[in-house]
């Protein structure tokens, strides 16, 4: 991943945007449904509408976060996660993208610095350079998955600027693990949701929680590290970057 050695020595902080979730915003309010009677219907696009749309926003954040400094993180058409498993993210297969999504993904890539790493997702290249502690950036996203990563973390929909410690997001990573995410095709622990969560990991979050709560739910140890490898945000600890790719994540 060539942004962990062009990012270094920065004098002011990279914005590291989670173009996908933006874009995806973006592109949604652009678009208009027409009924033209007779029970016939369009969807249609103002691609004009959707780029200032999200122009207006990369400036709001420049703004706010005192930076023009910028990267475009995009999601590769492929995913690690589903040869981790092939529940993942399956339920997604016919949801459609906004009209025009693609178009506005190419014009990102011809007007701002971007990366997409073949196999990850945005939020992968998000937490891999987010929590390299050699670079000065700043993640931009609501995505609550990031809260997994330790970085610096704006939430624009909370304006909320944030320190994400190493502990915070070990706790969020556990915590997440426990509970699953039926949205991107992963169960978790049966019957565990955050509060049941919260009491398991108590202030100290450690594996050994995570792994016996499994046990007591009748799955074994290989079966709650699946869903810790689908729950986890890849950080640079998690990416080989000589050979450029994913270390699977282990108990350590």
């Amino acid at each position: 991943m060539k942004y962990l050695t062009e990012l270094q020595g920065a004098s002011t902080p990279t914005l590291l945007i989670d173009a996908d979730l933006f874009l995806y915003r973006a592109s949604v309010i652009a678009e208009d449904e027409q009924d033209w009677g007779d029970d016939i219907w369009s969807l249609s696009t103002d691609l004009k509408v959707a780029k200032q749309l999200f122009t207006d926003q990369i400036n709001g954040f420049h703004k706010r976060l005192g930076t023009t400094e910028t990267l475009m993180c995009i999601s590769s058409t492929e995913n690690f996660r589903r040869e981790v498993s092939c529940t993942y993210k399956s339920n997604r297969k016919k949801s459609r993208k906004p009209v025009g999504y693609k178009a506005m993904v190419s014009w990102v890539r011809d007007n701002w610095p971007s990366h997409t790493q073949q196999g990850l997702e945005a939020d992968d290249v998000l937490g891999i350079l987010g929590s390299c502690t050699d670079l000065k950036t700043v993640v931009v996203s609501d995505d609550k998955d990031l809260k997994t990563v330790p970085c610096r973390l704006y939430r624009p929909n909370d304006d909320d600027l944030i320190d994400v410690n190493q502990q915070a997001a070990d706790l969020n990573f556990f915590t997440q693990t426990l509970q699953g995410d039926p949205t991107d095709g992963y169960s978790g622990c049966p019957k565990i949701g955050a509060v049941t969560a919260a009491k398991i990991l108590g202030n100290r979050p450690d594996w050994s929680l995570v792994e016996n709560q499994f046990i007591k739910s009748g799955l074994n140890r290989d079966e709650a590290i699946t869903q810790a490898r689908l729950a986890r945000i890849l950080r640079v600890t998690d990416w080989d970057a000589g050979k450029e790719e994913v270390k699977l994540w282990s108990p350590s």
